[in-house]
C-alpha cells in the first residue's frame, strides 16, 4: 500500500476547493480555529497534516484533530461524568457568565484559560471542574493523545501544495516517507498516563478519575503491550476511562470527514500500571538466559 497523506488542514490533500485552500493560505486549524501547530523545524512552513495512512488504516497524528465540532470529545466526557443538566463553559465564557450561574462545568486546558501544571514536569491536558456558588466542588482530568511520526512527508506535501486543477494527482504525488513512532507508546504515552492517573486518584476532589481520548488504532497498540485488563462499569477516583475515536468515511471535496466514537474502556489505574510492568508479552527469565548465551556463542 502506498504511504500517503490523508488530511491537510482538515481536508483531503487533493481538495482544491476554496474552503480547503483558504486554510492552507492561512495556516489555520479548522478544529481549534487557531493557527496550526504542525510546523517544520524552523517554523517556516506550516504543514497542517492531520492524518496519514498506516498499515492499520487511516490514523490521526495531531491531537487537535480530536477536537472536531467545537471540542465535542471534551463535552462528551463532561456528559459522562456530570450528566446533561449543567451548563458547560470554556474559561472565557465562565468569566463572562459566572455571576449569572449557580452551578456549571468549566473546562481548563491549553485553549481554554491555562493548562493545569504541577511543578515543572507534569501538565494536565484538560481539567473539567464543577463549580457551585463560586466554589470548586469536584473535577475530572482528561489526557488527549494521537501518535507522532518518524521520517518525513516533505516531498508528498509539496506536491499536494503545488497541485493545480486538471492535474492527475495519482501521477504526480510521490510516496510519503513518514513512519509512526510506536515506540513512544511504551516509552512515553503509557508512563505518562499512569503518572497522571495516580495523581488524580490521590485528590480529595476527584471522584471519576482520569479520561483518555485517543485514536482507536493507537489504543490497539496499548493493548499489544498491556493485554486485556479487567473492566469496570463505573468511573471512580482510581479509574481510567478510555474514549477511542476513528476517522469516518471519505467525503466529497469541500467537506471534512467526521471522527466517530469507537470504544469505551474503563479500568483501575493500578491494574493498568501493573499490566504495563508485568505485561503479558514480557519475556521470561529463560528467554533472557538464552539471549545472553547466544551473544556469548554458548550452546
Amino acid at each position: 500500500m502506498k504511504r500517503d497523506l490523508i488530511e491537510i488542514f482538515g481536508y483531503s490533500p487533493d481538495d482544491l476547493t476554496v474552503e480547503a485552500r483558504s486554510l492552507w493560505n492561512l495556516g489555520a486549524c479548522p478544529f481549534i480555529e487557531k493557527s496550526c501547530i504542525k510546523h517544520n523545524h524552523d517554523q517556516s512552513i506550516t504543514y497542517g497534516t492531520c492524518s496519514v495512512t498506516s498499515p492499520y488504516g487511516d490514523i490521526i497524528i495531531c491531537p487537535n484533530r480530536l477536537y472536531e465540532n467545537k471540542y465535542e470529545s471534551i463535552k462528551r466526557v463532561s456528559k459522562d461524568v456530570y450528566g446533561n443538566d449543567l451548563k458547560f463553559y470554556f474559561f472565557d465564557e465562565y468569566i463572562k457568565y459566572r455571576n449569572q450561574t449557580e452551578e456549571c462545568i468549566v473546562a481548563l486546558g491549553k485553549n481554554s484559560g491555562k493548562e493545569v501544571q504541577i511543578g515543572n514536569s507534569l501538565s494536565m491536558d484538560w481539567v473539567l471542574a464543577r463549580i457551585l456558588n463560586g466554589r470548586l466542588k469536584e473535577y475530572v482530568g482528561i489526557e488527549v493523545q494521537s501518535i507522532d511520526i518518524t521520517g518525513n512527508y516533505r516531498d508528498a506535501w509539496h506536491a499536494y501544495n503545488n497541485l493545480s486543477k486538471g492535474q492527475s494527482f495519482s501521477l504526480t504525488i510521490p510516496t510519503s516517507n513518514h513512519g509512526l513512532n510506536w515506540a513512544n507508546v511504551h516509552k512515553r504515552l503509557i508512563p505518562q498516563l499512569i503518572r497522571k492517573g495516580i495523581v488524580y486518584s490521590r485528590s480529595q476532589l476527584v471522584r471519576k478519575g482520569l479520561y483518555f481520548i485517543v485514536p482507536d488504532i493507537v489504543y490497539t497498540k496499548f493493548e499489544d503491550i498491556i493485554g486485556d485488563i479487567p473492566r469496570r462499569k463505573k468511573a471512580k477516583n482510581n479509574t481510567i476511562t478510555v474514549f477511542t475515536y476513528r476517522l469516518g468515511e471519505k467525503v466529497e471535496n469541500g467537506k471534512r470527514r467526521k471522527i466517530l466514537p469507537s470504544r469505551t474502556i474503563r479500568f483501575l489505574t493500578t491494574d493498568f500500571a501493573n499490566r504495563f510492568i508485568q505485561g503479558p508479552n514480557l519475556p521470561s527469565g529463560e528467554n533472557l538466559d538464552t539471549a545472553v548465551s547466544r551473544v556469548l556463542e554458548i550452546k
